[in-house]
């Protein structure tokens, strides 16, 4: 089996589980949107090697046969963050992690968020039309980028974390960030040529926006004079 075909494989399983998710104010909006699903978790794996594809896959399908959902699993964790009370609730339904994975996972976590960091830095139009970066800016309805990594890196098993960890170690030796590779893949899978041209697409719509803004707020003003 081929990487795209195995990434294609992953995203519609996912897509299926992602499906039988409950949320408790009914069924989320985001659950109908396909196509945006699609792009957005395409864009993550299409920068895994076939080895930790297989293996996640591996972890998915078997999660599936003994009808554990792993989507549900990584929001479920999400709530240790911004849901806390509800979270205290289910904390004891979830799979124990180890320390060891858990420090794994804080390390992991550390370099990804500098990464993000790093990428909103250079790209502020693109980073703000994603989530917020950090934990500590999550809210009840919105989620950041740090707890939705953390909460899906959890839902990991040992062997696929350490491969993850791997990974990461290797992109951090070589000085990449895979928050650039995984929006090179967004925006392209979007229909830009490259980040760059998403970026200035963005900083343009946003200046127009505000330039119309202020005109209208002008015009106002001189409504109120006549």
């Amino acid at each position: 089996m081929d990487k795209l075909q195995l990434v294609n494989e992953i995203v519609a399983l996912e897509w299926q589980a992602f499906q039988e998710v409950k949320n408790e104010g009914g069924r989320a909006a985001c659950q109908d949107h396909n196509e945006t699903f699609d792009i957005m978790r395409k864009s993550q794996y299409l920068t895994w090697d076939e080895e930790m594809l297989a293996q996640y896959k591996a972890d998915f399908e078997k999660a599936l046969s003994r009808g554990w959902n792993m989507i549900t699993e990584k929001y479920a964790r999400m709530m240790a963050s911004n849901a806390k009370e509800q979270y205290e609730a289910i904390k004891d339904e979830l799979p124990p992690r180890s320390d060891a994975c858990l420090q794994l996972v804080e390390e992991i976590v550390r370099i990804q968020v500098s990464w993000m960091e790093d990428f909103a830095k250079e790209y502020p139009f693109l980073a703000n039309r994603g989530r917020a970066v950090h934990t500590y800016e999550d809210t009840e309805y919105n989620t950041s980028y740090e707890t939705y990594l953390r909460g899906e890196l959890l839902t990991y098993s040992p062997k696929m974390l350490v491969l993850y960890a791997e990974f990461i170690k290797r992109l951090q030796k070589k000085g990449l960030n895979l928050s650039k590779f995984i929006m090179r893949f967004t925006t392209s899978l979007y229909g830009y040529a490259s980040l760059e041209a998403a970026e200035s697409k963005l900083k343009y719509s946003a200046a127009a926006k505000e330039m119309t803004e202020k005109i209208l707020s002008n015009m106002g003003g001189f409504q109120r004079i006549g």
